[in-house]
């Protein structure tokens, strides 16, 4: 009998992400770490696994969206500064 482990939910992250990083694809990111729990429990194993999968690169792309237009505003930010000097 194989005992198989829960994959990772990226619950954490995807909520860190919604609240700090880009609301719209967070929220997809934790759509998808909410159905890591429920496929798993309901015994389906490789469709849990697609949606960590899927959980994690929402994450990923959220972190990466909201990293991109802080530095942006950043830049804006200190360019306009800059230019009333």
């Amino acid at each position: 009998m194989e005992i198989k482990v829960c994959p990772k939910t990226w619950m954490v992250e995807s909520f860190l992400a919604t609240a700090f990083c880009c609301l719209p694809l967070g929220i997809i990111a934790l759509i998808s770490a909410a159905k890591v729990n429920s496929a798993f429990h309901a015994g389906k194993y490789q469709e849990a696994l697609e949606a960590s999968k899927e959980a994690k690169k929402w994450c990923q792309i959220a972190f990466g969206t909201g990293l991109v237009c802080y530095v942006l505003y950043l830049f804006m930010y200190g360019t306009a500064a800059f230019s009333f000097l």
